[in-house]
């Protein structure tokens, strides 16, 4: 039976660094080859994992999920580089749960330094930890790691397989290897004769693949330049198939209902209203809950609301008020980490001016336009898992524990994500799909989750409260002393993913906190975990989510008490630390034409945060109409270090910046009795194309290390936001969401 990995189980997490612990690895098991999953056949060639050329020509199997980021794309742009082939001649496939596909980029990103200070040999050091990836089977996307994992890989794959091809010609035509030239998919002979590389995939599969140095970036064609993206045609004309897509001969339809006072035990229930219904055709018991299936999700939808169940009690607090009293007790205890303590915070400079403030930040839920779902064909012996997900390999294990198989048993299917955000990456949709297919043998089942059960059974980012103590002196900030509170998304997966408690100091607690670019003499930044039940996960920008508001705003608190321009006050921090971030800064003051002066009935803020390897900073402005207030522009400034798609790093800073003010504004998810009392979008609202700002991003370059896309936009925009409407209002916002102390446009 397979388990989360023999290796996976002796490891324990640092933040979301692997530490291997209790085992040793030597250099061969660390170093060996990943076994290439795929298998072709007659007159196809696997030149390496990623790359499959047969008689239709060129297929990419691409091992991260394509959620709306658009990573399928910028991969085809990086093998197509080095493979001479026209980015229309690839056909782009998700790659299947394979050890091969792990990312070589997530164990790197825990190493406990601050980022945008980190050495050459450090950034040397994580790529080298990579590797742990493949021993771990992190076929994980997430953390903004797509294009760091893929960029040297996927070069050197479409490099190999180009001077693979190019040797199987020379055989043929009895020439020397460097006599030939490709392109657009052609192997290019002396005399100008042209072989297509689907001519020569059945010779290219007998030989050795072949290694080369990559080329220089002044010869690129696409990297560096916006590219169409390839998902484009599918998701315009509906035919892009995501999880609630999949549609098998012979398939039925579930829908399911867990315990709404999450981890709480079922005590019984009563199905007869439920099997009385036509076209229901089974009630499950899952444990922990029920499932029906029936002839349509509709019906299963029905069905499974009339069963009468008997559920226990949350093994939590019931009022959201008593959550936030443990969360304050956990500042009681010592920290869980302090991983930047600077000079002296004890005493406060002689002369300097002293602030406090507190801080609190809501749990939230992942929100994703796509219900949870997932198709399941259990035959006894095998199973077939259809999904969205972010994590093939893990779900792969999970689901071949809960059905008794090996793992070779089982086969995941990968489907578009509509929507991710780190709740894909879970476990719990396919598992309980699997169970409710396993009550039905040889039938493919697709289990829906309903919009309510998804919004109330979410593995939530953490609700959070940060107590800050500054002191300022000479219009400059010389102490910083800040503790945040909260429950460790970090601690949760890996118990939920191996089944061991996680340990030691959680960086992901602290990210957006202690690594700020800000040369501040006295500077001390703690973490502290709360010990709660209430199921919490990765959400976007994970701890930078909730940290970006407490550090951001907390800065502004202390420029209006230096009598200093927020932006004036936070660059002179910054420039001597960081030129990148400061860049950032000096990007959205030109764009803006921020003078530190705004004029009656309109506000402007600014805020920054560091992460994912990447300095963002924004501008919000906001416009009191008649007393309501409209968000009404924004400008953001981002350093990738390099931007493989410009456009594509333009439209992740906005989406990741209006997935910010959704949740500044709306998002909140709150408990009576121990249930979540938000049901469905009316409950929990999201920025609107009417209530959205006009947007201006500029991409800039000048990063040592390429950084990530998707989720740095994300943190800077909540409190730039709070920071604006200070700015309009003199109220200061000290919680989120913005709506329970603003009249906000909705």
């Amino acid at each position: 039976m397979a388990s989360v990995g023999k290796i996976l189980r002796r490891t324990f997490l640092i933040g979301s660094a692997a530490i291997v612990g209790g085992v040793a690895f030597g250099t061969y098991y660390v170093t060996r080859p990943a076994a290439n999953p795929l298998k072709p056949g007659e007159g196809e060639a696997a030149l390496n994992p990623f790359v499959l050329i047969d008689q239709n020509g060129v297929t990419l199997f691409a091992p991260r999920a394509e959620m709306g980021q658009g990573v399928r794309t910028t991969w085809a742009a990086l093998i197509a580089e080095e493979l001479d082939v026209d980015l229309d001649q690839i056909t782009v496939l998700h790659g299947p749960a394979a050890a091969a596909y792990y990312n070589s980029a997530l164990v790197g990103e825990g190493l406990p330094n601050k980022g945008y200070d980190i050495s050459n040999f450090q950034h040397n050091l994580g790529e080298a930890l990579g590797v742990l990836g493949k021993t771990l089977s992190l076929q994980v996307t997430g953390g903004s790691t797509s294009m760091k994992d893929g960029f040297d890989r996927m070069r050197q794959a479409g490099a190999s397989a180009r001077e693979t091809l190019k040797r199987a010609a020379a055989n043929r035509l009895g020439v020397d290897p460097s006599d030939l030239k490709t392109a657009s998919g052609h192997v290019i002979a002396p005399n100008g004769d042209k072989i297509a590389y689907s001519m020569l995939a059945e010779d290219a599969a007998g030989l050795e693949p072949v290694e080369v140095p990559l080329r220089d970036p002044s010869e690129w064609r696409y990297l560096g330049r916006s590219q169409p993206r390839l998902d484009m045609v599918g998701k315009a004309t509906g035919t892009a198939e995501f999880g609630v897509d999949v549609r098998l001969p012979g398939m039925k339809f579930a829908s399911v209902r867990m315990n709404p006072k999450l981890g709480g035990a079922m005590n019984g229930f009563d199905d007869s209203a439920a099997r009385s219904m036509p076209g229901v055709e089974q009630v499950v018991d899952l444990g922990t809950g029920v499932a029906v299936i029936a002839s349509n999700t509709w019906l299963a939808n029905q069905a499974v609301e009339a069963i009468d169940v008997d559920w226990g009690d949350a093994p939590y607090p019931p009022e959201t008020e008593d959550i936030f009293a443990r969360i304050a007790e956990a500042f009681d205890d010592a920290p869980n980490s302090t991983m930047r303590d600077d000079g002296d915070v004890s005493a406060s400079p002689e002369n300097a001016t002293e602030i406090t403030a507190e801080y609190r930040v809501p749990y939230l839920a992942h929100a994703t336009m796509e219900p949870m779902n997932a198709t399941a064909l259990y035959t006894g012996n095998a199973l077939e898992l259809w999904c969205g997900n972010q994590a093939p390999t893990l779900i792969q294990f999970r689901v071949a524990n809960t059905a008794g198989l090996d793992t070779e048993a089982v086969q995941i299917h990968t489907t578009y994500l509509g929507g991710g955000f780190g709740r894909r990456g879970e476990l719990d949709f396919g598992e309980i799909a699997t169970k409710v297919a396993m009550a039905m043998p040889g039938t493919p089942v697709q289990t829906t989750w309903s919009r309510e059960e998804d919004m109330r059974h979410d593995y939530f980012r953490p609700g959070a409260i940060a107590r800050m103590r500054g002191a300022v002196q000479d219009g400059k900030a010389v102490l910083i002393d800040g503790k945040v509170a909260a429950q460790s998304p970090t601690q949760q997966a890996v118990e939920r993913y191996t089944g061991f408690p996680g340990g030691g100091p959680d960086k992901v607690l602290v990210e957006g906190f202690f690594n700020q670019p800000y040369a501040v003499p006295n500077y001390r930044m703690s973490g502290h975990i709360a010990d709660l039940a209430v199921p919490v996960g990765f959400w976007r920008s994970v701890g930078n989510s909730h940290n970006g508001f407490f550090h951001e705003t907390f800065m502004d608190e202390m420029a209006h008490a230096a009598s200093r321009d927020p932006l004036e006050f936070r660059l002179d921090l910054m420039k001597n630390e960081h030129a990148p971030s400061a860049g950032c800064l000096e990007a959205v003051k030109d764009m803006s034409g921020w003078t530190g002066q705004t004029t009656e009935g309109v506000g402007r803020g600014v805020a920054f945060t560091y992460s994912f390897g990447t300095p963002v900073a924004q501008v919000i402005e906001v416009v009191d109409e008649d007393g309501t207030i409209r968000i009404s522009k924004a400008w953001i400034a981002c350093d990738m270090g390099l931007a493989l798609d410009p456009e594509n790093v333009k439209a992740q800073m906005f989406g990741g910046m209006m997935y910010g003010l959704s949740a500044a504004c709306f998002g909140e998810i709150t408990f009576a009795e121990g249930e979540v009392e938000q049901f469905n979008f009316p409950d929990y609202d999201a920025m609107r194309m009417h209530t959205a700002p006009q947007v201006e991003v500029r991409v800039l370059e000048t990063n040592r290390h390429m950084g990530g896309a998707g989720e740095p936009g994300t943190p800077p925009s909540m409190p730039a936001l709070g920071n604006a409407l200070f700015d309009l209002t003199g109220k200061r916002a000290r919680s989120l969401p913005l709506i329970n102390q603003f009249n906000l446009l909705i």
